[in-house]
């Protein structure tokens, strides 16, 4: 009886595992911080759509971050002031 249960076990894994839903590739959006160019450019208070905005890009901080373009933007004191005023952290990259 004990071992039908294990052969059981791993069978049930084994489908479970099958069926593990597959990582979406990470699409990264610029535009979708465009509520944020005032706060970035002014240091004014960011607006929720803003901060939301921020939440949802966060995953693409390295490579905007790392971008000549656009880090220059995230790393200066308006842009970190932003970040800070939206409660989101930079991940270490």
């Amino acid at each position: 009886m004990m071992k039908t249960n294990i052969i059981l076990l791993c069978l049930v894994s084994a489908l479970l595992l099958s069926y593990a839903p597959i990582a979406m590739p990470l699409t990264c959006d610029t535009s979708q911080l465009s509520s944020c160019i005032g706060p970035i450019l002014s240091g004014s208070e960011p607006s929720r759509t803003c901060c939301d905005s921020i939440k949802r890009e966060k995953p693409c901080f390295c490579q905007y971050q790392n971008d000549p373009t656009l880090g220059g933007y995230i790393n200066s004191a308006n842009g970190q002031k932003l970040i800070a005023n939206c409660k989101v952290s930079l991940p270490s990259c």
